[in-house]
């Protein structure tokens, strides 16, 4: 079995290079973790892709991380709401890409990629 414990935050976090995709985990901002959000801040890195369900709420948590220009690209499902103006504002200005996926084929994606899977093929929108 790997051994994948790891002594500190930094040590994980030392792993992540620019260009790299991450997913962060949480509906909104229940359940994001913030210490790898400002772990990365802190780090410097670049280029992020980032999965997402949204694409950060107020000026905390993902939305803190999209501010800081550490992400290239933003995978989701439901980029828009009430308090995202920081994402607004970057794909405005196009600073940010954005995939838009519908949230029962992110969650296909999601789980395929955990199996090794290439691609996953789904009805939605075909023709």
């Amino acid at each position: 079995m790997i051994d994948k414990r790891a002594g500190s935050l930094t040590e994980v976090l030392s792993q992540i290079k620019d260009g790299s995709s991450i997913m962060i985990g949480g509906f909104g901002t229940a359940g994001q973790p913030a210490e790898l959000i400002d772990g990365l801040i802190e780090l410097g890195v670049k280029d992020l892709v980032i999965v997402n369900n949204n694409a950060g709420n107020g000026d905390y948590g993902l939305a803190k991380l999209l501010k800081s220009g550490a992400v290239r690209k933003i995978i989701c499902s439901f980029p828009r709401q009430s308090d995202s103006w920081v994402f607004d504002e970057l794909y405005h200005a196009g600073k940010i890409e954005l995939e838009l996926v519908p949230q029962g084929n992110l969650a296909c994606r999601i789980q395929a990629a955990g199996m090794g899977l290439g691609a996953v093929f789904t009805p939605t929108g075909f023709g």
